[in-house]
Formats: structure tokens, sequence, C-alpha cells
């Protein structure tokens, strides 16, 4: 009998999966509505500017989540700014090839923060900081939704 990780999904597991996009990178977290405790996950490389829709794919299929959750940016004013759009579009897109419902969160100085807390808090080196600092982003992004959520 092969063993399974108590914390992966399972169907109605009440995990979700957080994301920060970005035209580069997506970071992306993991949390479950029991605990409301988001994680950092995993950062996936954009290709040709789109999303790795097979990575996301597949982090659906492992985690089998109940919903999305993506941070949109902002200008300070609540303006939108030059990515606001794409981050929709990347909701829209989640949601229909997914089939799951996406929730949208200001993620306004997200990834600042997560770089202060990498760099300055944890004194994690530039080079590491640049391959994490978008899924602690997508986990902050995650933790401020189920925060408001409860």
């Amino acid at each position: 009998m092969a063993k399974t990780d108590p914390l992966r999904g399972a169907p109605d597991s009440g995990a979700y999966l957080g994301f920060d996009f970005g035209n580069k990178k997506i970071g992306i977290a993991v949390g479950h509505a029991d605990t409301a405790i988001a994680s950092p996950l995993q950062t996936l490389r954009s290709i040709n500017q789109a999303p790795d829709w097979v990575g996301i794919g597949k982090l659906i299929a492992e985690w089998r989540p109940i919903g999305l959750v993506v941070g949109i940016s902002r200008q300070q004013d609540g303006r939108d700014n030059i990515i606001t759009p794409l981050m929709q579009k990347f909701c829209r897109q989640l949601n229909g090839r997914f089939q799951l419902p996406v929730y949208q969160i200001d993620e306004t100085l997200t990834t600042f923060a997560a770089k202060q807390l990498l760099f300055d808090d944890l004194h994690v080196s530039a080079a590491k900081l640049w391959a994490v600092q978008d899924q602690v982003a997508a986990q902050l992004i995650l933790q401020s939704w189920f925060n408001q959520s409860s």
C-alpha cells in the first residue's frame, strides 16, 4: 500500500492555491481552509511571457484545490496599473481552464514585503531571493485572503 502525504490535496480537502502573477514568473502558495495558514509552494517561469499552464495544471491536479486566489496589483490610489489588466486576464483564464472559483485580492506591495522579509529579516542571499520571492509573495496574498475571509 502506497503512503500518501497528508498535506497533499484530496477531494474536498479545503485546499486553496494562491498566485502572485508576473510576466516572467508566477509564485504559487498553498493553504487549507481548516487551518487558514498559507505556505510558499513553487515558482513557475513564464513561457514566452505566457503562464506555464502545464505546470499550473500539474499543481491543480496534485493539490485538488477548491478555489484559487490571485493577487491583483493596483496603484496606491486604487487605479489600475499597467499589469492589472494582465492579472485580470490570468484570473479569467484560470477559471476557464480549470473550472474553479477564482478570488481576487489586492496585492499591492506584497512582492516588496516578501523581499523585505526574506532579505532583511531572514538574510536570504540576493541570488536565492530572486528564486523564492514570488512564492513568498503568493503566500502573503493567500494568507491575507484567509485573514479577510475568516
